[in-house]
């Protein structure tokens, strides 16, 4: 596994979308876990082309992302470090695909809804990067600055997380009001 730099952020964005829905509804877990490629396509078109859950060698659900983040192929492997009904902590040592190659960074994606009311609550979908040892010597090799990475990453990541939030919560909410029907 590559080895994560902590103190460095390649991004950092966090986005939050009002869903009208009472909280006790929502199962943020329940619909990371059980979301539909076409559904996940959805909420960042054209960016996400692919979504899977499956686990670890030792039980940790998983949700595997494939989407474009600016020029940038990411699969990413988010592994549930928290996965409740009202916030996951997914982290991902992630495959780049770059114009210049391949490198690794870590990718936390951190998902959460509080309660604004009985009737209402908030979504909010927060995402860090940071960079490897791998990614480092990566971009040294190719002569470009850290700093010119992290602008670059931060305008479409951000850019990327600005689009995604109000879909994805309105997903959650859809997948929510679906489950108490049944």
């Amino acid at each position: 596994m590559s080895e994560v730099v902590s103190n460095l952020t390649l991004s950092s964005s966090a986005f939050s979308h009002v869903i009208d829905i009472p909280i006790e509804q929502i199962d943020i877990a329940d619909w990371l876990f059980n979301l539909p490629e076409a559904e996940y396509q959805r909420c960042c078109p054209p960016d996400h082309i692919s979504a899977g859950a499956t686990w670890t060698d030792d039980g940790k659900p998983m949700s595997i992302n494939v989407e474009m983040i600016g020029q940038t192929l990411m699969v990413q492997h988010y592994v549930g470090e928290i996965a409740e009904k009202h916030h996951c902590r997914m982290v991902s040592i992630s495959d780049a695909f770059t114009p210049n190659g391949r490198t690794r960074v870590q990718v936390i994606w951190d998902l959460s809804v509080t309660e604004i009311d009985d009737k209402i609550c908030e979504y909010t979908n927060s995402v860090v990067a940071h960079p490897t040892k791998e990614f480092l010597e990566f971009i040294k090799k190719h002569n470009i600055r850290f700093e010119d990475a992290a602008t670059a990453r931060q305008r479409d990541g951000g850019d990327h997380n600005r689009r995604e939030t109000p879909l994805f919560a309105e997903s959650i909410k859809r997948r929510a009001l679906t489950r108490s029907k049944m």
